[in-house]
């Protein structure tokens, strides 16, 4: 037996090997996208099927959309979360998208055509927006809310801003969850290595001809499987717990007026993420042990702090669509988003230092332990558009959006290791708000020739403040005691805009072209923990231009090209760390990137489906006088240092952090009708070229390259699905990320994880 395809799948193949393994994501598609539920079993449908997005808030095919999108593939989606990955699982699975993190499961950040942001203060500011359900997520700890009982994950690459939500200069993660009214009622639950637990359910549908409902949860676990081989215990570190829930009431009181309110909340609790003292070796881009020299062992780490990690977050949304005649429709999302943090790590990696009886792994000049806190975080956005319905050649979107911000974070460093009484407390505060007043006008004409074009004006403004109000350090160290509260505002206007045409050549090939000005919002950092000053970055703005063709050949080929460059001036960038342990804003004056994205579908074979992306991603900084303090732990930089001034190096020339050339993508599935259901294979890789972790290169803070890949074998009927799968086969360890103001310490990928899954439709 074999399904039809998802709004998120390629084709009803790619949907057969995934449907029970959730079947949330199992709803069919055909050239009208009509929708079937997954209990309904369909002929089978050969062929590659088509993609339905709504990155320009109604729903499109992807062939159709003047704009670089890429979903995320329902089977992909499934195999990542399967081994309890958290949202980084996403990086790579589509061309140009990186993500990482040096705070673990709770504060992501993202990376899109190599525009990012590397900063780890708990306010910074991120070029890539990342949108849940219409609702625009800002601080980066609401950025890692899980993804769970999806209708649809898109990516939309280069700045965006004139049909919705915030702007961005560049791109979008736009996550949908599945309605209350879908009628789709699913549970999978997996074991795996270091028990590794993963649980997904979604049910609901109906209660009357005016109300639907849905409940939505996602629990995953993993237990504490690095030893840390001083202490006695065999496990110590790494484990977590991870819930959130979700639960949507849909009103339709009219065939004029729906009204959806949704309620979710987040609770983790585990390990900060582990970092490695030394783990880099001195000249080389390898990883070596916990005893220098030794095997790198994924496994085991020296540690002598205190770690923990605990967030909660919360959302209440009501979402009102009016059908207000003419063809057109008034939306209304009110949302508010609220959540507090608390983690401490060893960041220095190892145990002791040079001035105790043992220090190791290699040398470490001082102990480094401290803690960053959110206590309290509100969010509020309010957004208000009315869209034309697409009947005719003449459409329209026109909207206004407005965000309010009031963040507090609290930092403290400790004495030793082991105290629980800061040495030392900073404390921030942060007031944001912004207005957006966004168009959109299109007009398709009978030639074949589509054209639209939009207007945005952007108001944003912040007032922070921030002191030391205790440090009882001692003077040798530098520090200068307590720091008196420093205030300071920043805002600024910005116009921004986008053009775009395409043009349908035949039924099979679409070219289209695009010009657009994206910007961001001058940023804020006074993590005044070790430093005495705040810094202040000036808004950025970037032109993109991007031109691309869209083919689709019978059914059973699908081939997308784009090709684009930009040019940011005043680019925000972050120098962490260095000789002075300082984190600081700064612009460049100019980062231009170009590149290249492709992807690809085919269904050669009944029964078999093949994807592929890939992505080159060029960026260059251009600015002489940008310097940067280099590292404080022996690395080798390769940047020339400012005459004058050692340790100091120019990072004109260089690419931007955490911005590979290469990411490549590809999966394979296959399936074989047997007896009342089918057995099928499914695999998937992403592979990425090297990294730089900072502003200047060194060879010890980089990564040469990562593969990854996963395999799931499984046998399905229309109810049940059991299968085995593995997530990172080949075991594949690299560092994604450094610490630089103390030791070669590095921070790792995920490890390998096998086990198996159960599924079941009702």
């Amino acid at each position: 037996m074999r399904r039809t395809t998802s709004l998120l799948s390629y084709s009803a193949l790619a949907l057969a090997m995934a449907a029970t393994a959730n079947p949330a994501l199992a709803q069919s598609t055909d050239e009208e996208a009509d929708v079937t539920t997954p209990q309904e079993v369909a002929e089978p449908e050969e062929g590659i099927g088509v993609i339905v997005i709504t990155a320009q808030r109604y729903e499109q095919n992807l062939q159709d959309v003047p704009i670089s999108v890429a979903t995320v593939d329902a089977d992909v989606l499934n195999a990542v979360s399967t081994g309890g990955a958290d949202i980084r699982g996403l990086a790579g699975r589509v061309p140009s998208l990186n993500i990482e993190s040096s705070f673990g499961r709770t504060f992501p950040r993202f990376y899109i055509r190599g525009l990012g942001n590397t900063d780890f203060d708990l306010n910074a500011s991120q070029p890539v927006s990342l949108v849940y359900d219409d609702v625009v997520l800002e601080n980066p700890i609401l950025k890692g809310f899980p993804v769970f009982d999806m209708e649809r994950v898109e990516v939309l690459r280069g700045p965006q801003g004139t049909l919705f939500g915030r702007n961005t200069p560049a791109g979008i993660v736009k996550f949908d969850s599945r309605r209350p009214d879908s009628n789709e009622n699913y549970f999978r639950g997996s074991y795996g290595t270091y028990d590794t637990i993963n649980i997904e359910s979604g049910m609901g549908g109906e209660l009357s001809d005016e109300w639907s409902i849905r409940a939505s949860v996602l629990y995953q676990h993993r237990a504490d499987w690095i030893d840390n081989i001083d202490t006695p215990e065999i496990g110590d570190l790494e484990g977590y717990d991870d819930f959130a829930a979700r639960l949507q009431l849909q009103y339709e009181p009219t065939d004029f007026a729906t009204f959806r309110l949704t309620g979710q909340i987040r609770d983790m609790e585990g390990s900060a993420r582990i970092f490695r003292a030394n783990a880099l070796v001195p000249e080389d881009n390898d990883l070596q042990g916990v005893i220098i020299g030794d095997e790198f062992k994924r496994d085991q780490v020296r540690a002598d702090g205190i770690n923990f990690q605990r967030l909660e977050t919360k959302n209440v949304a009501l979402t009102a669509d009016f059908d207000i005649g003419a063809d057109a429709t008034l939306t209304s999302v009110t949302s508010y988003w609220g959540g507090s943090l608390e983690s401490r790590g060893d960041i220095d990696g190892g145990f002791g230092n040079q001035f105790g009886p043992e220090q190791g792994p290699g040398f470490i000049p001082f102990s480094a332990q401290s803690r960053d806190d959110i206590p309290s975080l509100s969010q509020i956005t309010q957004e208000v558009r009315i869209a034309s319905n697409p009947a005719t050649g003449f459409g329209y979107q026109a909207g206004a959006f407005f965000f309010w911000e009031d963040l507090e974070i609290s930092s403290e460093d400790y004495g030793t290791p082991t105290d629980l009484a800061p040495a030392a407390i900073a404390n921030q505060e942060q007031f944001s708000e912004g207005l957006g007043v966004f168009g959109t006008l299109r007009y398709a004409f009978d030639n074949g020739v589509t054209l639209q074009g939009g207007l945005r004006y952007n108001r944003d403004r912040r007032d922070f403040r921030a002191a030391r109000p205790l440090d009882t350090r001692p003077g040798f160290l530098g520090f200068g005691g307590p720091v008196d509260p420093i205030e300071t505002t920043v805002e600024d206007e910005v116009v921004t805009w986008d053009v775009a045409a395409t043009y349908e050549v035949n039924d099979n090939v679409n070219i289209y072209a695009r010009a657009a000005k994206g910007y961001r919002a001058p940023s804020i950092q006074g993590r005044l923990l070790f430093g005495r000053d705040l810094s202040v970055a000036d808004s950025e703005t970037t032109m993109s231009y991007e031109a691309g063709v869209k083919t689709e050949f019978n059914r059973a080929l699908r081939f997308n090209l784009t090709g684009y460059f930009f040019e940011t001036e005043d680019l925000q960038l972050t120098a962490v760390g260095g000789e002075n342990n300082f984190t600081r804003l700064l612009n460049a004056a100019e980062v231009d990137g170009y590149g290249l994205e492709a992807e690809l579908v085919a269904a050669p074979l009944p029964g078999l489906l093949l994807t592929a992306g890939a992505s080159y991603n060029s960026t260059e900084t251009q600015d002489p006088g940008a310097f940067v303090a280099g590292c404080a732990s022996g690395c080798t930089v390769l940047d020339p240092e400012r005459g004058g001034a050692p340790g100091i190096f120019s990072i004109d020339g260089n690419p931007l952090p955490q911005a590979p050339d290469w990411t490549i993508n590809w999966t394979a599935g296959y399936e074989v009708p047997v007896g009342n259901g089918d057995i099928y294979v499914f695999t998937d890789w992403y592979y990425r070229s090297e990294i730089q972790f900072f502003l200047y290169e060194s060879v010890e803070y980089s990564d040469p390259d990562l593969l990854e890949g996963g395999l799931r074998i499984g046998y399905r009927t229309n109810t049940f699905d059991i299968a085995g799968f593995v997530r990172n086969i080949t075991n594949d360890y690299s560092p994604v990320g450094g610490i630089d103001f103390n030791n070669l310490t590095a921070f790792v990928n995920e490890p390998r994880i096998y086990g198996v899954e159960l599924g079941v439709n009702f």
